[in-house]
């Protein structure tokens, strides 16, 4: 398909206005003239959506149909864009150009669980056990596997319904044919399910969004105990974890969505990777909803409810979380597929294909060999690598070229990070460091280290918490006092990372001890060799080791200040956001040792439950990759990924931790067994991934501290 035939993504904005416009002010729930927004939605073009691409494809129906899940409205152009890929077949047929101008409205029944058909004669006995948006219909399409697909006029002989009522507003139908008059159409109903599943999916993601959007709006103002209950730490980290998923669903969509209308043949995978995650992520969004809201929201005369309805009507529709999973499963057990590889445009394909020849070349022949048989706590840096990687200029990736980078994409950047970590090539430092002197640190400072980082040639370690300041950093008590042209700096750190090989200490001191909690913080640089630090190794859960510093009069020149005087809080705030986006990028690792799962459990024989667990995870893994493509996507429009860096820090933690105990579950003790026993699985790599996990989510800032800060500074909510 060629892409400059589609709707742009301008485009794509001014349909969501147009809907979001008429809609609004034409639509209303409790009055409804759906006779009257059949032939609005017609005038504005969303009938014939599905009929052309230059009239909209995939992308533009799941716009369509989140604004009617958003406004609860049941117009049946769920059906309609079914229809359309349908009678796109057969252009002879006057029902394509009446639906297009919404002269009848065309639905499509999909036959599920409990459907009974038989025909003879062009006549149809038999039922459909479910069939919705019955009541506005004129004209149905019914697929059956068996007899192919069906045209029949609802107003024919030989038709009764039975009304349905459950959580389904308007309610389902139940529809018996007794020699029923049919037209037989030629048509391709491949994948055709695939997509009313997506559709389903997009609707129920705008009814949950508006009723998420509503309750945000509500614990802002609602009072207890004196504040607002949107103060409360339980209900920020509730609706923190919501928009995650909202956000992760809404970008698994748009993937599939984009992967379909320009021809990937990977969509079909990245579409049931939505599905798996929507169909259980947004009925659990749609719950805590509910319990924010509280009494409240539970009366049918709140909108709350409807879309509750709606979410949970939708998302079990064409076999719901569970078929979506199945589906995942025997793409990668029974097919022996991997999950698949993301398009990074031209200039992202070809900087990963150098990258993965290089590493070929030079990590299997020169390095790999020697570092995998060090024990897991020995494998630290390898300094010879990390010089050749420096040598390449690939420590600098996406430094501008006035400081010696190679000004890389962070699509490029993102290509590097994954190949790297599926190599499993231990991770260079200094990118955290780099980052704030080109933006904060002198000429000087710039001159001496840059070079150093961009070469390989010297490490760091973060000097950050504190017995009493872990992820509380404002509450620091080491302290820095100025004596002359040397500061003098006392404390003690805690949880330092290779602080035993690094070269130097990235230290945060509080040089004003008045100064309310952030004000006083400041920078510094100070070699580890410096008299006055003293080091203490002890073994981390993870397998390396985290050390204790103890600073006892460290003098170093006021040159190892890093900017100015007490800016020290913006400096890390601003490397946090960095570490946060690389700790996200440590979805490849995750990526690595699921395929290592996968292959163990193909020799192994995947039950149905592997295979359902497996499913699952493959779909949180497509969420962790969007979410961080979003925060990559960001800094190369030169944004900050703030709480969205933070939302991909969260859920990749946890993503970690899921793989390792699920592991557990699907191997058994084996599972347990580390790179040192005898036929450990996977190398021993998976109890590896379990007691890294721990770190990765209290890194960076514990994941309640990301929470807070989704709910703070993406949501708003009181502090």
């Amino acid at each position: 398909m060629n892409a400059t035939t589609l709707p742009s993504n301008e485009e794509r904005q001014m349909l969501k206005d147009s809907l979001e416009g008429y809609l609004s002010s034409h639509w209303d729930y409790l009055k409804p003239d759906l006779a009257g927004i059949w032939q609005g939605l017609a005038e504005l073009g969303l009938t014939a959506l599905g009929s052309d691409p230059a009239y909209g494809g995939l992308r533009e129906w799941l716009i369509v149909m989140e604004g009617m899940g958003k406004h609860a409205c049941p117009a049946p152009l769920h059906g309609s864009f079914l229809a359309n890929r349908l009678l796109v077949d057969a252009p002879a047929l006057p029902l394509i150009d009446s639906l297009a101008k919404g002269g009848c409205a065309v639905g499509v029944a999909l036959t599920e669980e409990g459907a009974r058909l038989a025909e003879r004669d062009s006549k149809l006995d038999g039922h459909l056990a479910i069939v919705d948006d019955l009541d506005q219909l004129q004209q149905l399409l019914v697929i059956d596997p068996a007899l192919g697909v069906r045209l029949i006029d609802l107003n024919a002989t030989g038709i009764s319904r039975t009304t349905l009522p459950g959580l389904a507003v308007p309610a389902l139908h139940r529809l018996d044919f007794c020699a029923t008059p049919v037209q037989v159409l030629e048509s391709n109903t491949h994948d055709l399910d695939r997509l009313a599943r997506l559709g389903y999916c997009a609707r129920a993601l705008g009814a949950a969004n508006r009723a998420f959007e509503m309750v945000v709006e509500y614990v802002k103002e609602r009072q207890q105990f004196g504040q607002p209950i949107g103060r409360f730490q339980a209900l920020q980290h509730k609706l923190a974890d919501c928009i995650t998923r909202l956000d992760g669903v809404r970008l698994t969509l748009a993937n599939a969505a984009q992967s379909h209308d320009l021809g990937n043949p990977d969509w079909r995978f990245y579409a049931s990777a939505a599905i798996a995650y929507a169909s259980t992520a947004l009925r659990q969004v749609s719950l805590e909803v509910h319990h924010s809201f509280g009494a409240i929201g539970y009366s049918e005369e709140h909108e709350a409810p409807r879309h509750f309805r709606r979410v949970h009507a939708d998302l079990s529709r064409l076999g719901g979380a569970r078929r979506a999973r199945q589906e995942l499963a025997a793409f990668l057990v029974d097919d022996g597929q991997r999950l698949p590889e993301y398009d990074l445009g031209q200039a992202g394909n070809a900087f990963r294909q150098e990258v993965r020849d290089w590493l070929k070349a030079n990590w299997t022949d020169l390095h790999q060999s020697a570092y995998q048989q060090l024990p897991f706590a020995e494998r630290k840096s390898v300094p010879k690598f990390t010089r050749a990687l420096g040598k390449q200029g690939w420590l600098a990736l996406g430094w501008p070229e006035r400081f010696g980078g190679q000004a890389r994409t962070p699509l490029e950047q993102l290509a590097f990070i994954e190949e790297v970590q599926q190599a499993g090539i231990p991770k260079p430092g200094g990118e955290i460091q780099g980052h704030a002197l080109m933006q904060f640190g002198t000429p000087e400072q710039q001159a001496f280290f840059l070079p150093k980082i961009r070469a390989g040639e010297i490490r760091f370690c973060l000097g950050y918490s504190e017995p009493s300041a872990g992820s509380d950093l404002a509450a620091i008590r080491t302290t820095a006092v100025s004596d002359g042209d040397e500061w003098v700096i006392n404390g003690q750190k805690l949880w330092t990372t290779f602080a035993e090989d690094a070269d130097y200490l990235w230290l945060a001191a509080r040089t004003d001890p008045t100064a309310k909690a952030h004000a006083g913080i400041s920078l510094f640089i100070v070699p580890m060799n410096t008299p006055g630090i003293t080091v203490h190794p002890s073994m981390a859960l993870y397998g390396h080791t985290f050390c204790t510093e103890f600073l006892d009069n460290v003098r170093v020149p006021a040159t190892a200040l890093v900017g100015e005087v007490n800016q020290g809080w913006t400096i890390i705030t601003s490397a946090l956001a960095t570490e946060r986006v690389q700790m996200g990028g440590f979805v490849a690792h995750i990526r690595a040792n699921y395929e290592r799962l996968v292959a163990e459990l193909r020799l192994r024989g995947a039950d149905p439950v592997a295979r359902d667990t497996l499913g699952q995870l493959a779909a949180e893994i497509e969420v962790a990759r969007q979410l961080l493509g979003r925060s990559i996507g960001m800094l190369e429009q030169g944004q900050t990924p703030v709480y969205e860096a933070a939302m991909s820090k969260a859920f990749t933690a946890e993503l970690m931790e899921r793989l390792g105990e699920a592991a557990l579950d699907l191997l058994g003790v084996s599972g347990t067994l580390g790179e040192l026993a005898p036929d450990a699985p996977c190398g021993g790599k998976l109890e590896q991934v379990l007691r890294q996990s721990i770190m990765m989510v209290i890194g960076g800032g514990t994941n309640e501290i990301q929470r807070t800060l989704i709910a703070q500074r993406g949501l708003g909510l009181p502090r």
